[in-house]
């Protein structure tokens, strides 16, 4: 997460300020003020393969937010986005937005907007807005997950982001399945260049590939769970099940997993697949076999705040301790 100084401006305590979440296919857009509420918001579509257009849409949401909200003078920014910057290069690394990668975006949407900036990984800013105010209220540990068009975590510990000197804190999605079975390996080819990445299962393009490497038929991700109707025993219905119920149990495998490294009191989970409610009654019972405790009870939850967690957490990233 970049920063300004330590002795440098920052928000006043009753300051509101601008946060944007930076997806693959959506930008969203708030100011929120220090008691949480949302005093304006904007969503646009997120250009694609494309850095310059997407630094020219920042500028704008930031400009055209300003004057939706009347903020008199200009609001500090946090902006969440795939992937994070590399502490050592200040270049975006990770990004599953590909075209990000390698770009100085920190410092070039710095200096666009003329004020201090700070970013983090989506997913931490997710983990972040539901640690704050959402579904991980009072928590000590909270994971946060991403189950969207990629795969990602959040780390917030007693209200604090839990980063390190390579900016990769709840890399979650780019390890690999935990416990495989034979059929699963080597898994398949992610955009990082390994094989068998938690992303390449979980996320929903996984999802759908999964679906369609066992029944040689594609659907999406929302066109499998719209068939996987209950009381519905047609044989595409229950091709459909099988599939969420593969991936409710890599999914299980991998939360045990972070279970095993972290012990959080709850796991929270954002994304379009948050939005599958069988996730939050199989997944905890699925996960008892690999942790690694007599007390295998592990909490998961769905979002309070949506998929406007991200945009929140990232205006809250200014009333965060200064990173180092």
């Amino acid at each position: 997460m970049t920063s300004a100084p330590a002795t440098g401006p920052h928000p006043a305590p009753d300051e509101p300020t601008i946060g944007i979440d930076l997806g693959g296919t959506k930008i969203e857009a708030i100011v929120l003020d220090p008691n949480g509420t949302s005093l304006a918001k904007l969503r646009v579509a997120a250009p694609r393969n494309d850095y310059a257009a997407t630094l020219r849409t920042l500028v704008e949401m930031v400009e055209a937010i300003e004057g939706q909200a009347g903020l008199a003078t200009p609001a500090f920014v946090g902006l969440g986005m795939p992937g994070s910057i590399s502490p050592s290069s200040g270049l975006v690394q990770n990004a599953n937005s590909t075209w990000l990668n390698g770009r100085p975006l920190a410092s070039d949407l710095e200096r666009a907007i003329a004020r201090p900036l700070r970013i983090a990984n989506d997913a931490n800013c997710f983990a972040l807005s539901e640690a704050e105010d959402g579904a991980g209220r009072g928590a000590g540990l909270l994971f946060g997950v991403i189950l969207g068009t990629g795969c990602g975590g959040g780390i917030v510990h007693v209200g604090r982001l839990v980063d390190g000197p390579r900016g990769i804190g709840g890399e979650w999605g780019h390890n690999p399945l935990p416990w495989p079975q034979i059929a699963e390996l080597p898994g398949s080819a992610c955009w990082c260049g390994r094989t068998g990445c938690l992303e390449t299962w979980l996320a929903g393009p996984g999802l759908a590939a999964d679906h369609a490497s066992v029944n040689a038929e594609y659907f999406s991700a929302e066109e499998i769970v719209m068939q996987a109707t209950p009381g519905d025993d047609s044989p595409p219905a229950q091709r459909a099940r099988a599939t969420l119920r593969r991936h409710a149990d890599r999914l299980a495998r991998g939360l045990a997993h972070v279970v095993n490294l972290l012990d959080p009191d709850v796991i929270v989970l954002g994304g379009g697949l948050s939005n599958l409610a069988h996730l939050y009654e199989d997944v905890p019972s699925l996960m008892t076999p690999f942790v690694f405790a007599d007390n295998r009870t592990v909490v998961i939850r769905p979002p309070v705040h949506g998929d406007a967690s991200g945009a929140r957490g990232a205006a809250r990233l200014w009333r965060q301790p200064t990173p180092r």
